[in-house]
C-alpha cells in the first residue's frame, strides 16, 4: 500500500491563501454564480443587477435602430450593448452600460476584464431599473470623470430622458430633461443626426403590469 503524498504549508504560502480576494476576482466569481446578472464596479462598490425585464430589453433593441438608420453601425462606429468600459477613478472600476456608440476599431483599444479604453466611446445609453439611483447619480459621475461625451439616461421611474453632455471634472456641464411630447436630436458630434421621440422611447420601456396583457393591435 503506497503512502499518500503530504503537502507542507509554508509561511508564505499560508498569507497568500488567506489574502481576500480583490474586487474584479470577487466581480469574476459573481459572474459565474449569477449568470445574466450584470455585475459593475463604481467607485470601489460593487453592484450587481438582475436580469433585465422584457421591456428594458424591448426598449434597447428599438433604441438601436435610430443610430442603425443614421449609418452609425457601419465602417466607423458602431453600436454595441452590453459592452465594459473601464474606468480611470479606480484600479478596478468598470461598467458595462446597456447601450453603447463606440469607434469601429474598439478590439484594439481593450484593457482589462473584458473592458474598453471610455476613449473609444461616443456616447453610453442606461435604462434604468430598481437601481435607478445609480444611473441617475453614480454613474453621472463615473462617465463624466471617464469624459464620455453623451449620456442618455431613460428614465422609467419618472418618465422621463436625460441627455447630458460636456463632461467636466466629476459631472456634466449640460443635463437636460426631456419629457413625453418632445423630440430630442442628440449632439452632432457622435457622428450622424439622431432624433428621439420621447413618448416612444419611454412606451417601449415601460413594463406591463403584472397579470396584465398588451391587447394586440389592430
Amino acid at each position: 500500500m503506497s503512502a499518500l503524498p503530504v503537502e507542507h504549508s509554508y509561511p508564505d504560502e499560508q498569507r497568500l491563501e488567506e489574502a481576500p480576494k480583490s474586487l474584479l476576482e470577487t466581480a469574476d466569481d459573481l459572474m459565474d454564480r449569477l449568470p445574466g446578472h450584470r455585475v459593475e464596479i463604481i467607485g470601489g462598490i460593487l453592484t450587481v443587477t438582475p436580469p433585465p425585464d422584457a421591456a428594458h430589453a424591448r426598449s434597447l433593441t428599438d433604441l438601436t435602430l435610430p443610430f442603425v438608420a443614421a449609418g452609425l453601425h457601419g465602417e466607423e462606429s458602431r453600436v454595441l450593448q452590453a459592452v465594459g468600459l473601464w474606468l480611470p477613478d479606480g484600479r478596478e472600476d468598470f461598467t458595462v452600460p446597456d447601450l453603447a456608440l463606440v469607434d469601429a476599431d474598439i478590439d484594439e483599444h481593450h484593457i482589462e476584464f473584458n473592458c474598453y479604453d471610455p476613449a473609444v466611446f461616443r456616447l453610453v445609453l442606461e435604462v434604468t431599473s430598481s437601481n435607478y439611483a445609480n444611473d441617475l447619480r453614480h454613474k453621472v459621475v463615473a462617465y463624466a470623470i471617464a469624459k464620455v461625451p453623451v449620456y442618455v439616461i431613460v428614465d422609467r421611474k419618472h418618465e422621463r430622458l436625460h441627455v447630458l453632455t460636456d463632461p467636466v471634472a466629476n459631472e456634466y456641464d449640460t443635463h437636460r430633461v426631456h419629457a413625453p411630447g418632445e423630440h430630442v436630436t442628440l449632439p452632432e458630434s457622435i457622428g450622424a443626426e439622431v432624433t428621439l421621440d420621447v413618448a416612444e422611447v419611454l412606451r417601449a420601456a415601460r413594463p406591463a403590469r403584472h397579470g396584465q396583457h398588451r391587447q394586440p393591435r389592430g
